[in-house]
C-alpha cells in the first residue's frame, strides 16, 4: 500500500499506541509526586539537589534519548503502523503487548523483551523500600526519561497519522508480511 492509509488502519494503530500512552503515563503522574516529595518537604540537603539534577540528565540522556527515543519508541510506532495494516483478532486485542514487542517478534527480541520486562518488574518493587530523598531522586530520573519516550512515541505516531515517513517494525519474525512505511532515518532503527 502507497500514499495515504485508510482511517481503520489508522485507528487500529491507535488502540497500541493508547495503551503504551496508559502504560507509560501513569507512572510518570504517580512517581512524578514521589519525586517532587523530598523538594517540597525540603529534605533534600544542597548536595543532594546536585545529585538530583545529574541523575535527571544522565537518566535523560540514557533512558529518554537512547532507549526511548533511538530504540524503543520507534519500534513501537513501527509495530502500532504494522498492527494497523495487517491486523489480527489476536493482535488488535493484544495491541499492548504486540507493540512492546512482546510477541509476534523474532526470537532475540523476544528473549530480550521478556527478560528486561521481568527485571524491570523486580526494579520496580525493589525501589518501592528506598526511603526518601533517595527515593526522590531515582524517581526524578525515571520520569524525565518515561516522559522523553512518550513524547517520542507521539512524535513518531503523529508522523504516522499524517501519512508522513515514520518508522517501521524491524523486528518481526521470517515469514511477516513486509512494512509498507519507509523509515526516514536510519539512526533510530536500532
Amino acid at each position: 500500500m502507497t500514499g495515504r492509509r485508510p482511517l481503520l488502519n489508522k485507528l487500529i494503530a491507535t488502540i497500541g499506541i493508547a495503551w503504551i500512552t496508559a502504560l507509560l503515563g501513569r507512572p510518570i503522574l504517580r512517581l512524578g509526586e514521589m519525586a517532587l516529595e523530598p523538594w517540597l518537604d525540603g529534605s533534600l540537603t544542597p548536595p543532594l539537589q546536585l545529585v538530583f539534577v545529574a541523575w535527571v540528565i544522565v537518566n535523560g540522556y540514557f533512558e529518554g534519548y537512547r532507549a526511548f527515543q533511538l530504540r524503543f519508541s520507534p519500534r513501537v510506532v513501527g509495530r502500532a503502523a504494522y498492527l494497523g495494516d495487517h491486523p489480527t483478532p489476536l493482535r488488535v486485542v493484544l495491541a499492548l503487548f504486540f507493540c512492546m514487542s512482546l510477541f509476534h517478534a523474532n526470537r532475540r527480541q523476544l528473549i530480550f523483551r521478556w527478560t528486561f520486562t521481568a527485571a524491570l518488574v523486580s526494579v520496580i518493587y525493589a525501589v518501592k523500600f528506598i526511603p526518601q530523598p533517595y527515593r526522590g531522586i531515582l524517581d526524578g530520573g525515571v520520569v524525565v526519561g518515561l516522559a522523553w519516550g512518550l513524547l517520542a512515541v507521539h512524535y513518531h505516531f503523529v508522523r504516522y497519522l499524517l501519512d508522513l515517513p515514520h518508522p517501521v517494525a524491524t523486528d518481526l519474525p521470517d515469514g511477516a508480511p513486509t512494512p509498507v512505511a519507509p523509515l526516514i532515518d536510519t539512526a533510530v532503527a536500532a
